[in-house]
């Protein structure tokens, strides 16, 4: 047995599918299984049962358990010594939301790339409730969510606060673009569309918060959980929409941000955005270092 087995194992076990963790590991499927078959004779039994999806048996578990505490501990002391000889190589596992991770992430890898090109930057999207789960689980090393101040077992930095914006076409109200409105209710709006985010989105409840707040029934056009796609909606004049603003200028040219009205909200549009990552007794520098490049490239969100 090696790391190198026990890093497969643990790619099939969170994938539950040899073709998907193949893929994730840059193998054939071909040498996984190999793998995989190896690591079950010299342990002398079955690891998983071959159904669809895989699922562990009760002795593959047991593996998992011992597997993820020694694969952490390697990892660590490797971390420690990079950080020792200034040799900084490796994977960094950063978690960030699906729409978020469009907005912000580009212009942060290319600045961390540009100082450590020899770390991977591997990026795990979901929701902050997945990401949260995951940073726990240690399947990432480092989120970048809604946290609170106090979250048992993370610690958390700040980074920014994000703003959830109206967005609609100018010619709607025949004005020319603007990014200057402020609005205590969406009174003036109720004979207009929308096309309105899920409530798993921050953006989809602040916008159907509004709407329940001025009390009317909104005339829906379509609704989605990407927050891409009600963008591309509005801009075709389908619908208003509400949209963090920093996806905003990273997702529309000048000539279609020319063709909008944006609206701002009170305080309760604005919610903090921070980082979390495990309280360790050693935390690997490149955690620290993509925080600290994050942070001088987060003019992203101050436009």
């Amino acid at each position: 047995m090696n790391f190198t087995t026990m890093e497969y194992f643990m790619a099939v076990a969170a994938k539950r599918n040899i073709t998907k963790a193949a893929e994730e590991l840059h193998i054939t499927q071909q040498t996984l299984s190999a793998h995989i078959a190896t690591l079950e004779k010299e342990l002398a039994c079955q690891l998983f049962v071959r159904s669809n999806p895989l699922e562990l048996t009760y002795a593959g578990e047991v593996f998992l358990r011992h597997a993820t505490d020694i694969w952490e501990n390697y990892q660590s002391m490797w971390n420690e010594f990079n950080d020792l000889t200034n040799n900084q190589r490796g994977k960094l596992l950063v978690g960030v939301d699906y729409a978020r991770s469009h907005a912000i992430m580009p212009r942060i890898i290319e600045a961390f790339q540009s100082e450590y090109p020899n770390i991977e930057v591997r990026l795990s999207e979901g929701s902050d409730r997945s990401l949260h789960s995951s940073l726990i689980n240690k399947d990432i090393d480092l989120a970048i969510a809604r946290f609170s101040e106090y979250t048992p077992g993370i610690e958390v930095r700040d980074f920014y606060r994000e703003e959830i914006v109206m967005l609609m076409p100018a010619y709607f109200l025949g004005e020319k673009n603007a990014e200057n409105f402020y609005l205590k209710d969406l009174s003036e709006f109720i004979n207009y569309p929308f096309v309105l985010g899920s409530l798993h989105s921050i953006a989809g409840q602040i916008g159907r918060n509004m709407i329940i707040k001025t009390g009317f029934q909104p005339i829906v056009k379509a609704q989605s959980d990407n927050l891409e796609t009600l963008l591309s909606l509005c801009t075709r004049g389908i619908g208003i929409c509400f949209c963090p603003k920093s996806l905003v200028h990273a997702s529309l040219t000048e000539e279609q941000l020319q063709q909008m009205l944006m609206y701002h909200f009170d305080e309760e549009s604005n919610y903090p955005l921070r980082f979390g990552f495990r309280k360790t007794s050693y935390q690997w520098k490149m955690i620290s270092e993509f925080i600290r490049i994050a942070l001088s490239e987060k003019s992203f969100a101050l436009y």
